[in-house]
């Protein structure tokens, strides 16, 4: 039997501390430089935007590869091109976790949309805000101590 999935990826991670060094200016080359990368290990990538504080990926993984193994080689691989090509003045490296939810097929052009509007979204609501609403949608229990 063939391998099918159908799993929609929301993933979203920040850089270290949670600072807003993401300038607008260089996010394109490290949206562009993730979409490389997510597409060489197979993955059909839907979005990826955000803002100066965080970053948003819509994507199916390949069933071949684990999230957090995915997550990881993205960190560390994009990591090193913010710093050797000075993208982000003041970054020091990305913050240690991600969160991941998953959504259906039919709700991807919601997510699509939510992702593609960041800009717009954090004039109204923070990123912590986004962040407990999103938690609570997807009935992850957490630990208010670790969110900062």
């Amino acid at each position: 039997m063939s391998t099918y999935t159908s799993i929609v990826y929301h993933i979203i991670w920040t850089p270290y501390k949670r600072k807003p060094i993401m300038a607008k200016a260089g996010r394109r080359d490290l949206f562009n430089y993730i979409y490389g990368i997510l597409k060489n290990k197979n993955c059909h990538v839907y979005r990826i935007n955000g803002v100066e504080d965080h970053l948003h990926i819509a994507t199916s993984v390949h069933p071949s590869i684990s999230l957090a193994s995915l997550v990881k080689d993205i960190k560390l691989a994009s990591g090193q091109m913010i710093q050797s090509n000075r993208l982000f003045e003041g970054f020091e490296g990305w913050q240690e976790g991600y969160a991941a939810f998953t959504h259906n097929y039919s709700s991807l052009d919601t997510l699509v949309n939510y992702i593609k509007n960041q800009e717009e979204h954090h004039k109204k609501v923070t990123f912590t805000e986004e962040y407990l609403d999103l938690l609570k949608d997807h009935g992850v229990e957490f630990d208010p101590r670790y969110l900062l």
